[in-house]
């Protein structure tokens, strides 16, 4: 079953039954508790590492002892931990035997240059990136979605973080392929620019700037101007016209859902700064009505449905950023075929998108026990 997600500061049951099963098991230890993980953040000072400090902290996941991992130019850098701040300290200098965990979001050539190593260290690692998310040795996980896969971590020690917009489809997808399986699949997303990093954010930021003022307004980061546009391309192009961020998203459904799902992809970059959202139509295999879609949906981990035929019964990338949640709102039939559903999936993409679903693995790592705390044990004093 998919494990629970905290959405909002609220838990769900299945997060209950797990903290009740190791509260049972800290009774039967006759007074001795788990200790928190020894946790190390590579990329500590970028947009992703700072979200998955934020959430650790907001998830109350166990932690020992943080460590903020950066580049050498990034070296004695502080960032925020809680209600203190800890300094960057240099990758080619730390010695990662000493973690349990390691949450690598630093792009795709550190993870390549890294994660494998850090593996064979011990800790496992995390990966934000797309290094290894097509890798046959490396689960690529959604816990919603696809939490079974865990039992693959121990191949190389390594967990995949799939694409930003993959994670928000398939946690929409899971329940509704459950009850009435999808046949095809075409979404067109609407990428906010943060999916791009600081840069992007900053280029939006100083473009529109520019452009009320009369400055320069010349791209930098993205191929064409951003602020007031559109732009029908992210990533590089393949030679069958799609970009690798089209295909990004089918090769990753297809891996965590199912592949005989047929999935076309259109993905655009939007001006919003955060919150990426995905206009999803499905074909299924037996007619599912919109009724029963939003049954479906209410029910399902993860997800909030906000749907009224209203002028603001709907969720927008403001409305979803700094949530946990994958919303969906305006369902409907899809009258040109036979079983076809439309609706609009919103969410985070630096929280559901990266940096929350990288905590999800890390709490299902530790409920599933597929990892343990080096420190291993305390004696609680009653």
């Amino acid at each position: 079953m998919p494990v629970a997600v905290r959405i909002s500061g609220s838990s769900t049951s299945n997060r209950a039954e797990a903290a009740s099963r190791r509260a049972a098991s800290n009774s039967a230890s006759e007074g001795l508790q788990k200790m928190g993980y020894n946790v190390a953040i590579v990329g500590a000072t970028g947009n992703v590492g700072r979200e998955m400090l934020t959430i650790l902290e907001e998830l109350n996941f166990p932690v020992d002892t943080m460590h903020a991992i950066a580049s050498r130019k990034s070296k004695g850098m502080d960032v925020a931990w809680g209600d203190k701040t800890i300094k960057c300290q240099d990758i080619e200098a730390f010695d990662f035997s000493t973690v349990d965990i390691v949450l690598m979001s630093a792009g795709g050539d550190v993870s390549r240059a890294w994660s494998e190593k850090i593996g064979k260290l011990g800790p496992v690692v995390i990966d934000n990136s797309s290094a290894f998310r097509k890798d046959p040795d490396v689960p690529l996980i959604v816990p919603e979605v696809n939490p079974d896969a865990v039992k693959l971590v121990s191949r190389k020690n390594i967990v995949a973080n799939p694409n930003c917009s993959t994670a928000q489809l398939v946690v929409a997808l899971k329940p509704l392929h459950d009850a009435a399986k999808i046949k095809r699949c075409v979404v067109a997303t609407y990428q906010s620019v943060s999916g791009a990093g600081k840069e992007g954010m900053d280029e939006l930021w100083t473009q529109t700037k520019a452009i009320y003022g009369l400055g320069d307004a010349r791209p930098k980061k993205f191929p064409k101007q951003i602020a007031f546009n559109v732009i029908p391309y992210i990533g590089s192009f393949n030679e069958d016209g799609y970009t690798d961020e089209e295909a990004k998203m089918w090769d990753e459904t297809h891996k965590m859902l199912d592949p005989d799902i047929k999935l076309t992809v259109t993905c655009v970059r939007v001006p919003v700064f955060v919150g990426h959202s995905e206009a999803v139509t499905v074909e299924f295999d037996r007619p599912i009505s919109p009724d029963e879609a939003r049954a479906i949906l209410r029910e399902a981990p993860g997800i909030l449905v906000v749907d009224k035929q209203e002028h603001d019964g709907y969720i927008t990338p403001v409305d979803a950023a700094g949530e946990h949640a994958v919303y969906v709102s305006r369902i409907r039939k899809d009258h040109t075929v036979e079983n076809g559903l439309v609706f609009w999936v919103v969410s985070d993409n630096l929280r559901k998108g990266a940096a929350l679903n990288a905590v999800q693995i890390a709490q299902l790592l530790d409920e599933t026990g597929t990892i343990k705390p080096k420190s291993g044990y305390r004696t609680l004093t009653v």
